[in-house]
């Protein structure tokens, strides 16, 4: 199944460039419909939404009987700066047809979709809405928030009560900043818990952030990565120094900070223990320009990095990961002039 959080407006058959109310989707691709067609989706209040959605995670199978590696998921999927609704709910089928289907699914995704320009030259529109449709994105995950506490207690009376759905996010490009906002704003909202994961596992794709995110490291104070590490077990940067378009990014800004999704982590300052990165410049199949790599963690022929990332939201330890050398080495670098 295929679902869909958007504050895209309706236009046409489709969804368009512009702001709107939220407004909740579920398409089933057995259907043979067209994704890209608006209905092909049959809209949903968010009753009827959410009872779906607890329905199906009832059918996953008992945590307490599985390893996590074997625990499936509820994940969300926030797509970046210029993707129009075609372009995004395309990456989003993508992504849930190489990971949330068929017998190794890793469970189900949803697809929050904000009205991002689709265009070259909508960078800073873009920026500017992604800001505003952060505050929807918090109600969803409050919502969220308050079903797992709630789930939390029944399951300390009745431990076969318990969540049968670990949860995750795979945020791209601007896709970040939106969560970036969000998950602040949510940690603030419910007054600052420690020791609390809303989300076993974060994927940050070439992230269009700061790469000092998370400079406070351990301490709390009012940082800008706190409310994402903080309701996070763990985050995982994947960035290659390649991605030209983060390059204009930073140009664009002009902030002095580089982009995560280019230059990793900024290592002079002590990040926090459950957040790390990985380079991916040397698992790309394929030769690509500095514009296209943007993009092309997604693209299906790039295996290893989908490898990558079923590895990493099954929880896979990171000292596995480097030790089977399925990824680089994480030695300490020097952050990049260029």
């Amino acid at each position: 199944m295929r679902w869909l959080i958007t504050n895209r407006n309706q236009q046409d058959d489709g969804f368009g460039k512009d702001y709107a109310q939220v407004t909740l989707w579920k398409f089933d691709p057995a259907s043979g419909k067209d994704i890209t067609k608006r209905s092909s989706w049959q809209p949903l209040t968010l009753d009827q939404f959410k009872a779906a959605l607890i329905e199906i995670a009832k059918t996953f199978p008992n945590p307490i009987q599985l390893p996590s590696a074997d625990q499936k998921h509820l994940s969300l999927f926030i797509h970046g700066y210029n993707n129009g609704w075609i372009d995004a709910v395309t990456r989003y089928d993508k992504i849930a047809k190489t990971l949330y289907d068929g017998p190794d699914s890793l469970g189900e995704i949803i697809s929050f979709d904000w009205p991002s320009k689709g265009e070259l030259l909508g960078y800073l529109p873009d920026r500017a809405e992604a800001r505003k449709v952060a505050d929807d994105l918090t109600n969803v995950l409050s919502e969220l928030y308050d079903w797992m506490s709630a789930q939390q207690l029944i399951a300390q009376q009745d431990p076969t009560k318990a969540c049968r759905a670990r949860t995750s996010i795979i945020a791209h490009s601007m896709g970040n900043y939106v969560l970036e906002y969000s998950m602040n704003d949510l940690w603030t909202r419910k007054n600052r818990p420690l020791l609390v994961s809303l989300m076993n596992e974060v994927l940050m794709v070439a992230a269009d952030v700061d790469n000092d995110l998370f400079r406070s490291g351990e301490t709390v104070t009012h940082g800008d990565g706190e409310g994402l590490a903080n309701l996070s077990y763990r985050i995982t940067a994947l960035y290659t120094g390649r991605d030209d378009v983060l390059g204009a990014s930073a140009g664009l800004k002009h902030f002095g900070k580089r982009r995560l999704g280019r230059a990793g982590l900024d290592n002079s300052y002590p990040v926090p223990d459950n957040v790390w990165d990985v380079d991916c410049t040397q698992l790309f199949l394929q030769p690509v320009n500095g514009i296209q790599i943007h993009g092309e963690y997604f693209e299906p022929a790039e295996t290893k990095i989908y490898e990558l990332m079923d590895l990493l939201l099954k929880g896979k330890d990171r000292s596995i990961l480097i030790g089977d050398g399925l990824i680089p080495s994480a030695l300490p670098r020097v952050q990049p002039t260029g």
